[in-house]
């Protein structure tokens, strides 16, 4: 189970484990992690975990909250991050997500276009944060497991064409960094398709040989067209 380690000027005060879908941390008393301190807003941020996966939005506080000396509005958490509040700090530990079993990818982009479909981390930083950014929408939303069946991708063209890649995650990112990439996303409603780098020329992925806007909803039998590999979209 993941847990949050609260730190204040580096000595440890207390461990929460990360029982509930949404933990609150603010001021206010009735928060799950209370920190009284002046620093810290009434409702001052949120914890919402989805199997094994954790997601913090900042509740619009008035100090705001910071990862990597960053501002953040939403942010995906990965094991061994530190959510800092004030002088209050948070050490996010999720041992199941350090050993790859999350169910959201997140800096990872299956290559269609290369033999064996690798998935490799992509190092750009912007694209890092709008794949972390649609997969905190997607929590937020209250994404989960249920909804839609099953489906798959049948590579159609490139140098994978005939295999099959089962979509079994909530978000499933293609492409190729620097060219285009695209993200599958598995909501209650159905399967969506959504754009997270245009092309150099701001050409957008194609469904059907047509180009689409930022997102696209995916019925049986589509065919895809991202980083120019042609790939079916099935229900299973």
């Amino acid at each position: 189970m993941a847990k949050l380690v609260l730190r204040f000027d580096g000595e440890f005060v207390k461990q929460y484990e990360l029982e509930k879908e949404v933990v609150t941390i603010g001021r206010k008393p009735d928060n799950d992690i209370h920190i009284d301190n002046l620093a810290v807003s009434g409702n001052h941020a949120k914890i919402l975990t989805i199997l094994n996966d954790s997601f913090i939005e900042d509740l619009d506080s008035t100090n705001g909250t910071y990862i990597n000396g960053e501002k953040i509005s939403k942010h995906p958490l990965k094991g061994g991050e530190t959510i800092v509040i004030g002088k209050h700090e948070l050490k996010y530990e999720n041992a199941n997500a350090d050993d790859g079993e999350s169910e959201f990818e997140k800096t990872m982009i299956i290559r269609p276009d290369t033999e064996g479909m690798p998935e490799t981390e992509e190092a750009n930083k912007g694209i890092e944060r709008s794949i972390g950014k649609i997969a905190a929408d997607l929590a937020s939303a209250g994404s989960n497991t249920t909804g839609p069946g099953p489906a798959k991708l049948k590579l159609l063209s490139g140098a994978n064409s005939g295999k099959e890649l089962q979509l079994t995650k909530i978000l499933t990112t293609l492409g190729k960094p620097g060219v285009q990439v695209a993200a599958i996303t598995r909501r209650p409603k159905g399967y969506f398709l959504i754009v997270v780098e245009a092309g150099k020329d701001n050409k957008m992925p194609l469904v059907n040989d047509t180009e689409i806007g930022k997102q696209h909803p995916l019925t049986d039998g589509d065919v895809i067209e991202v980083a120019g590999v042609k790939m079916g979209f099935y229900l299973t």
